[in-house]
């Protein structure tokens, strides 16, 4: 089993030794200041630009991540902890910011490991929430995550 596999399971800590409920219980001051258990809780099939030691899914990986009942209660978890981030708190709500790319990625991440429902329940989350707050997000990052 991979690391990935592995952490996500439950069974195995990320790149700084934390495990996924621990990530998951971060508090906000955490998840804003650390950059770097988003590319662990959200992973992707390609190469992170902003950590080059952040996994990178396999095929193998992606099978397995749904196939198990455990990495699956933690995306959700995840996707859950990280609605309730961008719900709570406004500071992203800016033409740019590094949240930007972390909403783009869970997107991304979702759409591969949970399905396309889960990965367009968060973006309307994050839609609504840049609508509600007069659209203050660059269209460009908006399109990201259109895309994604």
């Amino acid at each position: 089993m991979s690391a990935i596999v592995d952490f996500l399971k439950g069974a195995g800590t990320d790149g700084a030794g934390r495990t996924v409920f621990e990530v998951v219980a971060m508090s906000d001051q955490d998840v804003e200041q650390n950059h770097d258990f988003i590319q662990w809780l959200f992973p992707l099939a390609e190469l992170s630009g902003a950590n080059r030691r952040a996994p990178v899914l396999s095929p193998a990986d992606v099978k397995e991540i749904h196939a198990s009942g455990l990495a699956q209660i933690a995306l959700a978890a995840a996707t859950d902890r990280m609605a309730h981030f961008y719900i709570r708190h406004g500071h992203w709500l800016v033409d740019h910011d590094h949240n930007h790319l972390r909403i783009t990625r869970i997107i991304k991440s979702l759409r591969l490991l949970r399905g396309p429902g889960e990965a367009e329940d968060f973006r309307q989350i994050i839609l609504r929430r840049d609508e509600q707050a007069g659209r203050p997000v660059s269209a460009g990052s908006r399109q990201h995550w259109i895309n994604a």
